[in-house]
């Protein structure tokens, strides 16, 4: 349970970090360079899909299947919803 308190915990600070870098490039946009809000959303993408290979692998291979793919499941739909922001811009 604590894990899963963790992931959203993470997912919820990424979204808003995508959110908050979204939000100042729309005050210095010239169209030219890549957005930060596509780069902070490339990092947090890998993070959070780095995270679920890690910790949903790792409690798979301890044979704990039901929170390993909890941890697979949530977290790598983390990664889709960061990744999906980045191309709503």
């Amino acid at each position: 349970m604590a894990l899963l308190v963790i992931d959203f915990m993470l997912i919820a600070w990424s979204v808003y970090a995508v959110g908050i870098a979204g939000w100042a490039d729309s005050y210095e946009s010239d169209g030219v360079a890549p957005s930060s809000a596509s780069r902070a959303a490339s990092q947090a993408s890998w993070l959070l899909g780095g995270g679920a290979v890690l910790t949903g692998g790792g409690l798979l291979a301890l044979r704990w299947h039901i929170p390993g793919i909890v941890q697979l499941v949530v977290l790598g739909g983390g990664a889709l919803l960061v990744s999906s922001l980045a191309a709503g811009e």
